[in-house]
């Protein structure tokens, strides 16, 4: 997931109980599922690791974002906009990504919602994103936006 842009930003990341549910929409409790990813296990999955990222997003964890993106397309930084809201997240497509792959592609649409009351906007990114796996680490490499 690439939304934001590399321009420098400082924010602490929210953190959520791990019994609460993951924002991911994967229906598991946070401390199951996002969890233990943001907190620099591997993802076992492409499928995992976008869902981390989808979570980081959520929670503002920039840290994250940067350490599961791929040294070769990673910018220097990522600024999270602190107006944007994360809403939800629907996977339509996993090819390959598993267990015993080296590279897998994930379909996704991340819902999202910007400013407050009236003046609230939303939309969705729509995105094929790219993962390789580098010894026991998916990273994330690029993704095409709709």
């Amino acid at each position: 997931m690439s939304f934001g842009s590399a321009a420098s930003h400082r924010r602490v990341p929210r953190r959520l109980d791990a019994s609460a549910v993951c924002p991911c929409d994967s229906g598991l409790p946070f401390g199951e599922c996002c969890g233990p990813v943001l907190d620099g296990d591997p993802a076992p999955t492409a499928e995992r690791l976008m869902r981390s990222r989808y979570t980081a997003f959520f929670l503002g964890d920039a840290q994250h974002l940067l350490r599961t993106w791929h040294p070769a397309t990673r910018p220097d930084t990522i600024d999270l906009h602190d107006d944007v809201r994360w809403t939800g997240l629907a996977i339509e497509q996993v090819g390959a990504g598993g267990t015993e792959d080296t590279s897998g592609v994930v379909v996704f649409t991340a819902s999202w919602e910007q400013g407050r009351g009236a003046s609230a906007t939303g939309g969705a990114l729509h995105e094929r994103s790219r993962f390789v796996r580098r010894g026991a680490r998916w990273s994330y490499v690029d993704g095409e936006v709709d």
